[in-house]
């Protein structure tokens, strides 16, 4: 089946293209954020019982990296989504807390009400793509993505987020602040790298996903971030149905369906955690599934996440899974990214 344009290029596959710009506007704009210096001054474990990181969608994914570097210097986080946050946690909400909430829009209905219920009681740090937005007004801190206008499914914003998040790390960790913005000043360059190809890249999974039914996306560690919102895209934008775990609750149940017809796509991941991965994908490929191996080395060029620092893995880890959303649209013979139903900024809970 030839790739036909008018089911792809879309809007949502104008922001794709758009991913190398928009980083590097955040970039940019990440270097003038005097709020950064705020909070590494400000913001610290002693002062803090706890830090709640809190998001819709992959605003709550995009989380999973944070969440583990800051553990390791002396922060107890605390992943929850903001919906779960304001209706089933909202005894959190108090000075000893920090909240970190992420939301692309600054204005969805959830993290409106969490502004509203929280009324000055824990300190609240927003990361969003609006500075006028509710939270970009409203936060104690700001710290501010400026990847430009989204139309439809979370994509550059999301890696606009990731870098965003990645400076927020660095200061609540302690760390240096300009060293980190150096280590990040290439993943532009490495997102066009592998963007540059992506006509053949939907071409391939085109053929390795035609015949398949059930998508899994699994991985471990940081890798949760792509996995989580790498099923939401996909049912968003593809309208095509993928769940997204960790490698180890793949294991615990959904191990059994294997079989033609179903397709895994792991995520190598960092290498505290890659042998156990690899493991994984051996027993998928003893089921007859199929298996999409996303790594540095992968064998298939669409797999090959751009070989890059462990700093900048999830960031270019979504790159492939976006191609899979175009593919897959391709297949169903709709345009990527398109809503019938949904709306860009979540307004009724």
């Amino acid at each position: 089946m030839p790739l036909r344009s008018d089911v792809i290029q879309g809007p949502y596959f104008s922001d794709i293209l758009d991913q190398p710009r928009a980083l590097r506007a955040t970039w940019t704009s990440l270097r003038d954020t005097p709020d950064l210096e705020r909070i590494a001054d400000q913001c610290h474990p002693r002062r803090f019982e706890r830090i709640v990181l809190t998001g819709m969608g992959s605003s709550y994914h995009g989380l999973h990296p944070l969440a583990i570097e800051i553990a390791r210097y002396g922060w107890t986080p605390v992943m929850l989504e903001t919906s779960e946050l304001i209706h089933s946690y909202p005894h959190l909400l108090t000075p000893s807390t920090l909240v970190v909430a992420v939301s692309q829009s600054g204005k969805s209905v959830e993290t409106v009400r969490l502004l509203e219920m929280n009324a000055g009681k824990a300190t609240v740090i927003g990361v969003t793509n609006q500075a006028d937005s509710p939270l970009g007004q409203r936060a104690n801190f700001s710290v501010l993505t400026a990847a430009g206008e989204e139309f439809t499914v979370s994509c550059k914003t999301y890696v606009a987020a990731q870098m965003a998040l990645s400076m927020l790390a660095a200061g609540l960790c302690k760390l240096d602040l300009a060293a980190r913005l150096r280590e990040l000043e290439s993943s532009a360059q490495a997102v066009d790298s592998y963007l540059r190809d992506w006509t053949a890249h939907v071409d391939e999974f085109m053929g390795l996903l035609r015949e398949v039914r059930d998508l899994f996306l699994v991985g471990r560690g940081s890798s949760l971030a792509a996995v989580g919102t790498g099923a939401l895209i996909t049912k968003e934008s593809a309208l095509f149905h993928a769940e997204g775990m960790s490698s180890a609750a793949f294991r615990h149940g959904p191990f059994e369906m294997l079989k033609p017809g179903v397709c895994v796509a792991l995520f190598a991941g960092d290498a505290n955690t890659k042998t156990l991965n690899a493991g994984l994908l051996s027993d998928i490929r003893l089921a007859s599934a199929r298996v999409l191996w996303f790594s540095a080395d992968a064998e298939s060029a669409a797999c090959r996440v751009p070989q890059t620092a462990d700093l900048l893995r999830p960031i270019v880890e979504i790159l492939p899974v976006q191609m899979i959303t175009l593919a897959l649209a391709a297949l169903a013979n709709h345009e990527a990214g398109k809503f019938a139903r949904a709306t860009k900024v979540t307004i009724v809970e």
